[in-house]
């Protein structure tokens, strides 16, 4: 079977929403009451540039996000311009493809579409689907009560980590950003340790260096020395 074209999905949903206006039609005589009981999108026609983060702060305006997908090349971690999203609220799917289906983001035309049964994908290569549900999206609570189990090692790690991540240039709210920082911090590593390797070459030159000098200057003593008090004189006598 032949893969629809995006911009003929595109219209074709443009055309429904525009006759249900016509005709007046109720939420429940609505093409979107068959998608009432999924609270994902699919959306096509992403700007390769974009990062999950910026993702969620386009489609958020609609409801709270629980869950991305950005579908990513497994060799180069790029991102395939396409991927699935999950409302906390199942009808700010239906504000998302009614408000931005059709629209252009950074030159691209965007797809937005219900999802009717999605299978979330397998987590850390295993062969098997994940037991629950993954909200890697999901805002976290905030508790009343102090954290007691954060000693002053782990803040001070946190403090470091904010740092490193606003030197990187990575922002701390990307779902990615987490990845990003084992990545930074192991090119950093490497770069030290080329450095130091560098300066100990350097160091062990220069006393290669020394260590020579000071052999001849003794070589040159221990042959003087060893001359007879007449060959010294001579060697002092003008010719």
């Amino acid at each position: 079977t032949r893969k629809p074209d995006t911009m003929n999905v595109v219209q074709e949903i443009r055309r429904i929403n525009q006759n249900e206006l016509q005709l007046g039609l109720t939420s429940t005589a609505s093409w979107h009451d068959e998608y009432k009981d999924s609270a994902y999108i699919f959306i096509g026609g992403l700007p390769f540039e974009l990062t999950e983060g910026d993702v969620i702060c386009v489609f958020s305006q609609y409801g709270e996000i629980v869950n991305i997908n950005l579908v990513r090349d497994k060799e180069s971690g790029k991102s395939k311009g396409y991927g699935f999203l999950q409302y906390e609220d199942q009808r700010s799917t239906i504000l998302a493809v009614d408000n931005l289906n059709g629209t252009k983001l950074l030159g691209r035309v965007l797809r937005v579409d219900h999802v009717k049964n999605y299978r979330q994908p397998k987590q850390g290569g295993s062969d098997e689907l994940p037991s629950e549900r993954v909200m890697n999206a999901a805002p976290q609570p905030i508790s009343s009560e102090p954290d007691r189990g954060t000693n002053s090692s782990e803040k001070k790690q946190q403090e470091d980590d904010d740092t490193l991540m606003l030197k990187a240039g990575i922002d701390p709210e990307d779902p990615m950003a987490e990845y990003y920082l084992k990545k930074y911090k192991r090119r950093m590593k490497r770069k030290e340790k080329q450095e130091r390797s560098g300066g100990q070459s350097h160091d062990n030159k220069r006393q290669r260096h020394r260590r020579s000098h000071h052999k001849s200057t003794q070589k040159h003593r221990e042959k003087a020395h060893s001359r007879s008090p007449s060959q010294q004189a001579r060697s002092l006598s003008p010719a």
